[in-house]
């Protein structure tokens, strides 16, 4: 029987009725492997994942494959996004075994969870030399049967492959040249037409984004600068922006950022959210802060629960065609539009009768709307208050609404929440919008109320009122991450006293000997490895960001075990760093707010005198990824000296809102002077590259 219609994941529940006699992950499982002495088939993906949905239309709904995986398998099924633990795991096999990965992932292993085989989508016949389930899967049986000794051997090995692999070589923790050298290389896989770096396919990830506009911080660099404005505006501009709906698709199949693959997911809209804002931030140009407001617009109107969670992702597919709901014909657009409108938008919007858009399944002249930059910045320098354009969006829009839409995932993940947070709490302080900051506060009081116990330890899911599954390293790093940019943005002190908890929560559960962090806690199971993840991938590392988060609580509280601990994360990392520090810029970001210089800042004055609000203003208008701010006042200032003891004697002086400036462990004259604070700010400089966490 398939035992998947209790799930709460969408992506088990699309497979409830699979003739297919799944199992989730469960002891239940393993046990009857064990008892029935058969091998384990474990296919993980997740409900927004295309090749997923093809892979189950193709094979695990026919009738033909589920008798062969009934007979000889215990099937389980598995959604990355409720384990990432367990698919970090066993995509670590299939990068081993065969070089590479993706989903569905696809994995044959032993009764007690030893993989032997490893592959990611399969088709259901053998083609072109490779083999399809129909074939695969007697083999596989008929090898259990006769050669199982050699099977049970290989997984052994690949077991204890896997093993090395989870255990980093730590070193001395590295100084800032690594940051140098993470900077060259990303400038040599930088495309300089398009913006981005790759020459096929492309990935936003903006963390690289992030880093890339700190060390232009930090240097001076320009053509770090450059990289970055390119890539934003590419993006911006092309296909893999949704132009009616708002809001980033997953990643670009070509090198023009053209044709996106066209699901949308929450932790990509929160990450470019934080690169926009700290490119406005840095530079001024409105077009960023244009972005900001459309990604929170979608946030707002496709992802945002009832309750102010945020849910997971849309996907790619609608009617079971891969962006159907998104893409347009000319003749289409033609009669929805005025003439005057049609034209404009056809021009803008590069709409071709020919089409720009052939894939399977669509019809001939698809178009993806997409701009140029130049066309982009020129449209809004010369037409921001022209409403042909504005207007022709919203009719399409309507349009496209009475389309059947994809598939809305909507469990909501506690780290992802977190990115979301992070984002909109920073987006609300630099570009002093409460809208951001309430949408922020809704989603920290959600994922408080509903995925938080009282001793600080998380849920990683909630769905359908049930919040389940233990959280993993990247729900309290994330959600760590999401708080302290709260803290800056309202100056609640308990948001920064929930995130000093979750950090301490965080090292019992996580922590490894050498200082890094397991992504399973101590009391996970149901493992054969615990595994830990210092790349910084689609995703940044839970380890990256928890590096990132001690360094900025270390300067929020004036705590220096804090940063004690943090060289000791950066020293786990050192040899993978060194290797390939451009694979690692989030960990570089955290880097940075370690060696410095960082600056504290506290004001100490009411919140509603127009003088603090401009000490404040001084204090945060210009962009300095080092700075942490804090507000003292009557109300929370014997909570503050709690979480943050200096600032004890940091008080209003002469009855004036007082301004306290610190750096390299001395402060500056305290000053009531908005002008004096930006004064001290410009003269504290970055300082040589070769000083480590240590010094």
């Amino acid at each position: 029987m398939n035992r998947l219609s209790n799930a709460k994941s969408p992506y088990l529940l699309q497979h409830k009725d699979n003739p297919v006699h799944w199992f989730p992950w469960s002891d239940m499982a393993f046990e009857m492997a064990e008892a029935e002495n058969k091998p384990i088939f474990l296919s993980i993906g997740y409900a927004t994942c295309h090749w997923c949905h093809v892979m189950a239309h193709e094979s695990f709904e026919n009738e033909k494959v589920a008798e062969l995986l009934n007979r000889d398998f215990i099937s389980i099924k598995v959604d990355r996004e409720e384990r990432p633990d367990v698919d970090h795991i066993y995509m670590s096999v299939a990068q081993l075994m065969t070089g590479s990965g993706g989903w569905p992932l696809t994995i044959i292993m032993t009764p007690d969870k030893k993989p032997f085989f490893a592959a990611t989508y399969i088709p259901r016949e053998s083609r072109f030399g490779s083999t399809g389930l129909m074939d695969l899967l007697p083999l596989v049986a008929n090898k259990w049967k006769t050669e199982r000794r050699h099977l049970v051997e290989s997984s052994g090995q690949i077991t204890d492959a896997l093993r090395k692999l989870n255990a980093p070589q730590a070193g001395e923790a590295p100084d800032a040249t690594v940051m140098d050298d993470a900077f060259a290389r990303l400038a040599m896989a930088f495309d300089p037409v398009h913006g981005g770096f790759s020459r096929g396919t492309k990935f936003p990830t903006p963390h690289n984004l992030l880093f890339l506009l700190a060390y232009y911080h930090r240097s001076g660099e320009t053509r770090a600068l450059q990289m970055v404005e390119s890539t934003l505006k590419h993006m911006r501009a092309g296909g893999i922006f949704d132009h009616l709906g708002y809001g980033f698709h997953r990643y670009s199949t070509d090198n023009e950022w053209l044709v996106p693959h066209f699901e949308k997911m929450l932790y990509d809209q929160a990450l470019l959210m934080l690169a926009y804002t700290d490119a406005y931030h840095a530079t001024g140009n409105p077009l960023y802060a244009r972005v900001v407001d459309e990604i929170a617009s979608y946030l707002n109107t496709r992802l945002l629960s009832s309750d102010g969670g945020f849910y997971s992702a849309e996907d790619a597919d609608s009617e079971g065609v891969e962006g159907k709901y998104y893409v347009w014909t000319r003749e289409e657009i033609n009669s929805i539009l005025t003439e005057t409108e049609s034209t404009a938008f056809n021009d803008l919007f590069q709409i071709e009768k020919h089409g720009n858009f052939d894939a399977h399944q669509t019809p001939p002249g698809t178009n993806i709307p997409h701009m140029t930059p130049d066309g982009l910045e020129k449209w809004i320098a010369e037409h921001a208050a022209d409403k042909v354009i504005p207007d022709a969006r919203r009719k399409l829009l309507a349009h496209r609404d009475k389309r059947i839409p994809p598939l809305l995932d909507d469990k909501i993940l506690t780290d992802w929440n977190g990115l979301a947070i992070a984002a909109l709490s920073r987006a609300g302080r630099v570009l002093q919008n409460a809208t951001y900051t309430t949408m922020a506060i809704r989603a920290a009081d959600f994922i408080s109320d509903k995925m938080m116990r009282d001793d600080h330890t998380l849920r990683h899911r909630f769905r359908n009122g049930d919040a389940a599954i233990s959280g993993q390293l990247d729900d309290y790093a994330f959600l760590m991450f999401g708080l302290i940019e709260l803290y800056e943005a309202t100056f609640d002190p308990d948001y920064l006293e929930k995130a000093i908890a979750l950090a301490e929560v965080a090292r019992n559960r996580f922590i490894a000997d050498d200082g890094s962090y397991y992504l399973a806690a101590s009391d996970a199971a149901d493992l054969i490895v615990r595994p830990r993840e210092f790349y910084d991938g689609a995703l940044p590392s839970g380890n990256s960001v928890m590096l990132h988060n001690l360094t900025r609580l270390s300067h929020l509280t004036g705590n220096p075990e804090l940063m004690n601990q943090a060289n000791q994360l950066a020293s786990a990392f050192s040899t993978a760093v060194h290797r390939t520090p451009e694979a690692h810029t989030q960990f570089m970001l955290g880097l940075y707010s370690a060696i410095g210089p960082a600056m504290e800042i506290v004001i100490a004055g009411e919140p509603q005198s127009e003088q603090t609000r401009a000490l404040l203003d001084a204090a945060q208008s210009a962009y300095n990824p080092n700075r942490v701010v804090l507000l003292k006042n009557q109300l929370n200032s014997r909570q503050l000296a709690q979480l943050a003891p200096y600032t004890r004697d940091q008080v209003v002086l002469n009855n004036q809102p007082t301004a306290y400036v610190c750096t390299r462990h001395t402060c500056k004259s305290p000053t009531h002077s908005p002008e004096e604070v930006r004064q001290y700010i410009a003269e504290i400089k970055p300082l040589n590259s070769n000083r480590s966490l240590r010094q």
